[in-house]
């Protein structure tokens, strides 16, 4: 019997000085929030760092854990951030077509990949408490 493979990723919702929402366009999902697999060795919250910065060109600093997401057919586990931005000029990168800073409804209305919409609205709810989505 194989062990069980797994892929474990960290994503982070970035919100700058005038609440707006840093999202970059990937190849395949469009808009969506950066993130990307953890490496081995690296933190949850390094990677949502380190995945901010080579997406998106602008450092960030992490404000809280709001959740997990499981993708249980396909054996992935990601999981979500709040974060600050910190400093950078959103750019493009190896890693996405475009970046910027979007206000928040505008945002939302450009994320159309799967749950991520959902994800990106749970992590800004004012409770703060994390959640946990199978599916």
């Amino acid at each position: 019997m194989n062990p069980p493979k797994h892929i474990v990723s960290a994503a982070a919702i970035v919100l700058n000085d005038r609440n707006e929402i840093l999202l970059i366009k990937g190849p395949r999902r469009g808009w969506e929030m950066p993130g990307g697999q953890v490496e081995e060795g690296e933190s949850l919250t390094q990677a949502a760092i380190r995945e901010t910065k080579e997406e998106a060109g602008v450092d960030i600093e992490i404000i809280r854990f709001c959740g997990i997401y499981q993708n249980i057919g396909k054996g992935i586990c990601n999981t979500l951030f709040l974060a600050r931005y910190v400093s950078g000029t959103p750019i493009p990168t190896n890693e996405s077509l475009e970046s910027g800073f979007f206000p928040i409804e505008q945002a939302l209305q450009m994320v159309t990949w799967q749950n991520f919409r959902e994800r990106i609205e749970a992590c800004l709810k004012s409770d703060g408490a994390p959640v946990f989505v199978e599916f």
